[in-house]
């Protein structure tokens, strides 16, 4: 289909010629005006731009026409022409941080929640160190008190003479009993009193004569005191004064042979006189009563004094003595003593 405006179309091929519509030649003036020269555009780049061709003013009736297609079709962009600009110097900005503000105080915290799971760690391996620490020294502890135990049980056996007569002697005393002497021992207190074992014999005169007054004797020290109870059978005595002396113990094991032993007395009248020796023999099926054995030498003045062990506890009186023989000496057992004159201990 041809386009209703074609003013350069040729017809028959002989020429062209202008339709009734149409203007002509003449009357279009705009086909006779030169073009007019444009100053060339501003080029960046140092170039100068080639001049514009000349533009050609359409015919009224074909502008008219072109408006009216422009009007109905959909109006087309227009594209302004480029403007060339000087190219600006280019400028550099810092690269941002590696590590923001967040990412820091984040590994911040998970150092410090680090520090102190290594802290705590730390703390629980010292504690169990402290505890097995503790352990062991509770354990080396109990080992040492049960060494102590032992040692203490071996020292109990160790006999000390110096030690034994240290502790016995302020509880001996010479007895006096009329133109007799002996020995006596405090074994026991009560209502302020002071009870005191010695041999029957020591005292058979006076008490015999009728008379209960005896005296004790310890150096510048006199005290008076009375004869309370007397067995003749077993030869013993319980004497008593108003004066407080300090009592021995009393064994509570019977003695075997070999045990050794310290003999107190006042032999002949020296009184604070110790010897020791060992039980020879313990004889509890003797004529008098059961009979202890030693070789602790003895003499008259010893009779009624106590015979003590190494843990410092009467075990007997010494009696009596061989004669004619040496290093045979016996004694009552204490418990006889106790059960017979019912005096040992307080009450």
């Amino acid at each position: 289909m041809t386009a209703p405006f074609e003013p350069f179309t040729p017809a028959n091929g002989s020429g062209g010629h202008r339709r009734a519509q149409e203007w002509s030649w003449e009357e279009d003036r705009s086909w006779n005006q030169q073009p007019q020269q444009q100053q060339p555009a501003y080029d960046p780049w140092g170039q100068q731009q080639q001049p514009q061709q000349q533009q050609w003013a359409p015919e009224p009736q074909w502008a008219q026409q072109q408006q009216q297609q422009q009007q109905q079709q959909p109006q087309q962009p227009q594209w302004s022409q480029p403007v060339y600009e000087a190219p600006q110097q280019p400028v550099y900005e810092p690269a941002p941080a590696l590590a923001p503000k967040r990412a820091r105080g984040r590994t911040i915290v998970i150092g410090l929640v680090a520090a102190l799971l290594l802290v705590t760690g730390w703390q629980a391996f010292r504690v169990e160190t402290m505890i097995r620490s503790s352990n062991d020294l509770a354990t080396a502890v109990n080992a040492e008190q049960g060494r102590s135990q032992e040692l203490e049980k071996q020292l109990a056996t160790v006999f000390d003479p110096e030690g034994i007569a240290k502790s016995v002697l302020p509880s001996v005393f010479r007895v006096r009993a009329g133109d007799f002497t002996g020995t006596a021992f405090a074994v026991g207190q009560a209502n302020g009193r002071t009870n005191l074992f010695t041999n029957f014999h020591v005292v058979e005169e006076v008490w015999t004569g009728g008379d209960r007054a005896v005296s004790l004797e310890r150096g510048n020290t006199r005290i008076d005191a009375t004869i309370i109870k007397v067995s003749e059978g077993k030869d013993l005595a319980l004497l008593r004064t108003n004066t407080d002396i300090t009592p021995l113990g009393v064994a509570a094991d019977e003695v075997k042979p070999g045990q050794q032993v310290m003999v107190v007395g006042a032999p002949l009248g020296l009184e604070d006189s110790v010897t020791t020796g060992v039980i020879s023999a313990y004889r509890p099926d003797a004529e008098d009563g059961p009979t202890i054995q030693f070789d602790a030498p003895i003499n008259p003045g010893n009779s009624g004094g106590p015979v003590v062990n190494s843990s410092k506890k009467v075990v007997g009186l010494a009696t009596a003595k061989a004669r004619d023989a040496e290093g045979i000496g016996l004694a009552i057992p204490i418990e006889t003593a106790c059960r017979t004159l019912g005096a040992c201990g307080n009450g």
